[in-house]
């Protein structure tokens, strides 16, 4: 074995190319050169210097240097289209929002506006701007709602990744300009980037409360997806992971602040960065993300050799086995639970009494898992609201709806709401595990009759398990993205159903202005 793979290393420059000829799988390659690299260090013998020793971190650089359309299966391509259609939406109804006001002003102030910009900034007038900078505010404008889809372990994945390879699409001259297809692929990296990093954490499966894993595994994901995308070969893509870990981490305290939806700009904006360094010879740790010093610092428990198995055993990318939950409300996705239960409960209510009012509501419980920042009794702003059990219950109990105008401050500060969150108590028990795949949130209403209405959910509608009709997701785009005159909504509608190799990048990320 050991000399059919020096033979092949003469010939071939990955463990992914090796692997194909000798029809085994990375992790053999893998343990034999290390094996191998032991022995000759025992007798004394110099290993073939062409060809680097192999480790976790050239092996995760291989995929995403040979990451083709090929890797794709037919319900990959499916999934990932809705998530780009998907994130486009909340991108462009997030460009409304206050935040993205006061970030494009400092983006002005700070880097101005040259005539050489090509990047487009999201739901303006036509700005440009340099691509990290257009993808920070793009990135950022996905996120300022939370309206942005989740995965399991638990990160919104795409705001990320969509907005720093359309902006570097943007930037690329029209010999490199790449086409749909080649987003499609480097999108797919990204994602799956994001997904092999967090497998190899079993704390990673609950609900953070440490560090906003966007700001870690989305910084990856958005520098694998941008190498990719501008063709950089294995060890041009390791530096780049590694330049982009030195720009990774958030702490969770910033959860419902303003400041949240910044973790997933930065890491659109520090991921292209990073490949953008690495295409020019900047160079980091090689081995970052095999030891605990570099991307191991991120997770007390993480354990690289996983990745091994991840993209060793898998027959498809992850995106395959694991759908994405897109989003039915602009809000915290465990608060998602908690309204669906709501609303039903609601149901029963009107069905036992007709029309009632917030009097007639003795008391709430919420049974919930335990989670601080998400267990808020009186939210004091549009973005803690958005991260209340508390505040989305009771506007769901009110208004048998969850809609965007529900965080704005009229709707937020009603007497009736405030009067129903005192009248609420929350308890986390501890078989009520704190994960988007486990949990469950039950709502019991007390009426002043003493009668009690209780419903329980354990899968919400938009949650992978359950997920958004095609149907249901082209709805969202279109109410998402009122800004833009009708005909251009249906050419994104109809340019990312096709995502084909023989239109352009930019015909996409050109239309995306009001």
């Amino acid at each position: 074995m050991l000399m059919m793979l020096m033979m092949l290393m003469m010939k071939y420059s990955t463990a992914r190319q090796i692997t194909r000829v000798l029809g085994c799988g990375n992790s053999t390659v893998l343990h034999a050169l290390r094996r191998n690299q032991s022995t000759t260090a025992l007798n004394g013998v110099q290993r073939y210097s062409a060809y680097p020793l192999q480790d976790l971190t050239t092996l995760l650089s291989d995929h995403v240097a040979e990451f083709s359309y090929d890797d794709l299966s037919d319900k990959v391509i499916h999934r990932s289209k809705r998530m780009i259609l998907d994130t486009i939406g909340v991108g462009l109804i997030g460009s409304q929002t206050d935040i993205a006001d006061t970030l494009r002003e400092f983006a002005m102030e700070t880097h101005g506006v040259s005539k050489h910009a090509k990047a487009l900034v999201w739901g303006t007038e036509h700005l440009k701007m340099s691509p990290p900078m257009a993808a920070y505010l793009n990135g950022c404008s996905t996120h300022t709602m939370d309206f942005d889809d989740t995965w399991h372990p638990a990160t919104h994945p795409s705001g990320p990744v969509l907005p720093s390879i359309l902006a570097l699409a943007d930037s690329l001259p029209e010999s490199l300009q790449p086409t749909l297809q080649d987003v499609l692929v480097a999108f797919n990296i990204g994602i799956q980037v994001q997904g092999a990093l967090l497998r190899c954490s079993a704390n990673a499966r609950n609900i953070p409360n440490r560090l906003h894993p966007p700001a870690i595994v989305g910084v990856m994901g958005s520098a694998a997806a941008s190498a990719r995308l501008l063709g950089l070969g294995t060890w041009k893509c390791r530096h780049a992971m590694a330049i982009a870990a030195s720009f990774a981490g958030a702490p969770m305290a910033n959860a419902g602040t303003m400041t949240k939806p910044l973790h997933s700009g930065k890491s659109a904006r520090f991921g292209l960065e990073a490949a953008l360094l690495a295409e020019k010879g900047i160079e980091g740790n090689s081995q970052i993300l095999d030891i605990d010093s570099g991307f191991g610092a991120f997770y007390e428990d993480y354990d690289p050799e996983r990745l091994i198995n991840i993209l060793d055993t898998a027959d498809n990318v992850l995106l395959h086995d694991q759908d994405i939950a897109i989003k039915q409300y602009p809000c915290h996705l465990g608060m998602h639970w908690g309204i669906d239960a709501a609303l039903s409960a609601r149901d029963q209510i009107k069905n036992k009494m007709g029309n009632f009012s917030f009097n007639d509501i003795q008391g709430i419980k919420i049974i919930a898992p335990k989670s601080k920042y998400i267990n808020r009794q009186i939210p004091k702003s549009e973005h803690e609201s958005r991260h209340s059990f508390q505040f989305t219950v009771c506007s769901a109990l009110l208004d048998g709806t969850i809609t965007p105008e529900t965080f704005r401050q009229q709707y937020r500060e009603r007497q009736s709401v405030f009067n129903l969150l005192k009248k609420t108590a929350i308890e986390t028990p501890e078989d009520n595990t704190p994960s988007f795949a486990d949990m469950y949130v039950k709502v019991i209403v007390q009426l002043k009759d003493g009668a009690l209405v209780e419903s329980s959910c354990s899968t919400p509608y938009g949650h992978w398990r359950y997920p958004l009709t095609d149907t249901d997701v082209q709805k969202k785009f279109l109410k998402n993205t009122k800004i833009l005159k009708s005909k251009t909504r249906c050419d994104i509608i109809n340019l990312v159903s096709n995502m084909d190799k023989n239109t352009s990048a930019n015909e996409l990320s050109q239309i995306l202005y009001k």
